[in-house]
């Protein structure tokens, strides 16, 4: 038989489980439809991203062509490019921006972004960068030396 004390402790934990459910239901509810929002959040910021990349292919694509004709004509005499060449990027340029900065290889590779060796090779013109590089190379050779200089140091 059982004693008062013994159902006593039975009563309490059902009602506690009872209130328990009560509270943790509505919770699942809200995780549910959070994680579904998230979902299709991720799912439209990927939509979104694949079509900024084909809009920036295009861009670049009609901006190239666009600028590509006169600067064909004023390089007629260079030799062809090879079919390696990504953009226009010029070693020679970067090399001699860089020395009249006043950078080492080190503190221009830390304002790209990038390791030391890439900047030796890309200098060396044995390796070209890719498109993502390009455009923190350009975005560092916009910098004054000053702000170079504090961006190396940091």
């Amino acid at each position: 038989m059982t004693t008062y004390a013994e159902s006593f402790k039975r009563e309490v934990a059902r009602v506690s489980k009872k209130e328990v459910r009560g509270e943790i239901t509505p919770l699942r509810k809200a995780t549910t439809t959070h994680r579904s929002e998230i979902a299709a959040l991720k799912k439209s910021v990927k939509s979104l991203e694949a079509t900024v990349r084909q809009l920036v292919k295009l861009a670049n694509r009609t901006g190239a062509t666009a600028a590509a004709a006169p600067a064909k004509a004023a390089k007629a005499d260079k030799p062809a490019a090879s079919p390696r060449t990504r953009g226009a990027f010029d070693a020679a340029a970067f090399a001699e921006h860089r020395k009249q900065m006043g950078l080492t290889q080190t503190q221009w590779a830390k304002i790209v972004g990038v390791s030391s060796l890439s900047i030796y090779k890309w200098e060396k013109g044995g390796v070209q960068p890719r498109e993502k590089q390009l455009a923190a190379i350009r975005e560092a050779m916009s910098l004054s030396k000053r702000r170079a200089l504090a961006i190396a140091k940091s």
